[in-house]
């Protein structure tokens, strides 16, 4: 009987475009892993990373990916519109998947998907890598033991020239990378989110967008999103009442914990208040040096030996998408005020995120 917590695992790569070389260079990395399938539509590229790669399979069709017994799992780069038909697809022939975010185009497809891993005992996993990422958990980290206070709101900028998409507007392409995080630090989802945006370059393709969420725990976070910037920029501020931090990533020091903020006395007499701000040290923690995109595949590979079904990934993820479906319908409504679809509780239950 096979073990497969002993043996190497067999993998294919599916999409070659932005993000599958990134995909497909880690796995190579990993001496645990072996990569037996490269599938793309868009043979020229299938030929190219054929020679980078030799020994290893190529084909334009998935069927021949998934015929393969000795497949263990499949990871997919592919266009945000064909993430639900190829897991499908994948879970169905019994093979672990791998998704690049979102899972999924609805909360409702996201469901699906979730109960299809469930039900065939495979694991399902969707690539938020920043979920990975030592900055961001350190941040978390600071948030959980209280270093900040409480958390009054956030932040958060991403902003690029470009890479405009075809299929999918800026709050999809960029948006769940800073809802995970969001999701990831907070430990609970938002109630609602209104977004507002415009289709500055191509008709019907919104490209830059401004999205504000609130949560129960009265944290309120705005999110700028956009294809329109002079220059790139990721940073996000946490305001808290005790210290603030920022967080920006691609920087020199990805983290600086400010110890700055205002302290109110309360009146003594009607119409009499006190304020005083402070200013005091700015620490640039250190940071290991592991690279996300490696953590997470390790983190999918050893999930797959152990049986973990890796429900606080689908929950998050899940939750990513119905964040973000939210604020699409928010931009169609006009900027109105949307509430978030909620997750099924028995799976909120099992990840130890909040509903």
């Amino acid at each position: 009987m096979d073990d497969i917590s002993k043996r190497h695992l067999t993998f294919a790569v599916v999409g070659l475009g932005y993000w599958g070389p990134n995909l497909l260079r880690v796995l190579f990395d990993d001496g645990d892993v072996t990569v037996r399938w490269i599938c793309d539509l868009d043979e020229d590229r299938l030929a190219r990373f054929g020679r980078r790669y030799p020994g290893v399979r190529t084909t334009c069709c998935l069927d021949d990916v998934l015929a393969d017994d000795e497949v263990d799992a499949v990871v997919i780069a592919t266009p945000v519109f064909t993430h639900v038909e190829l897991c499908t697809r994948t879970l169905l022939a019994g093979k672990h998947t791998f998704v690049e975010k979102p899972l999924a185009t609805s909360a409702a497809l996201a469901d699906d998907l979730v109960h299809m891993a469930v039900a065939g005992d495979r694991v399902l996993m969707c690539g938020h890598t920043f979920v990975y990422s030592p900055a961001v958990n350190a941040v978390r980290g600071m948030l959980e033991a209280g270093v900040v206070g409480d958390v009054y709101f956030i932040s958060a900028s991403r902003v690029n020239l470009g890479l405009h998409q075809r299929d999918v507007s800026v709050v999809w392409d960029l948006g769940p990378h800073d809802f995970s995080i969001l999701l990831h630090w907070l430990g609970e989802r938002p109630e609602t989110v209104r977004a507002v945006g415009r289709d500055s370059i191509v008709k019907g393709v919104v490209d830059v967008a401004f999205v504000t969420l609130r949560f129960p725990s009265g944290v309120v976070a705005q999110v700028e999103l956009s294809w329109l910037s002079p220059s790139k920029l990721r940073r996000t501020v946490v305001v808290g009442s005790q210290k603030m931090v920022v967080y920006e990533d691609g920087a020199p020091e990805p983290i600086r914990l400010f110890d700055h903020g205002v302290v109110y006395s309360d009146p003594e007499t009607f119409g009499e208040y006190q304020l005083s701000y402070r200013t005091g040290d700015v620490v640039a923690p250190k940071l290991a040096a592991h690279e996300p995109l490696q953590l997470e595949l390790e983190d999918f590979g050893r999930a797959i030996r152990t049986g973990d079904r890796m429900t606080y990934n689908t929950t998050l993820a899940r939750d990513v998408v119905a964040i973000t479906e939210a604020a699409s319908r928010s931009l169609d409504a006009g900027g109105a005020e949307v509430r978030v679809e909620r997750c099924p509780d028995t799976l909120y239950a099992l990840s130890g995120l909040a509903a």
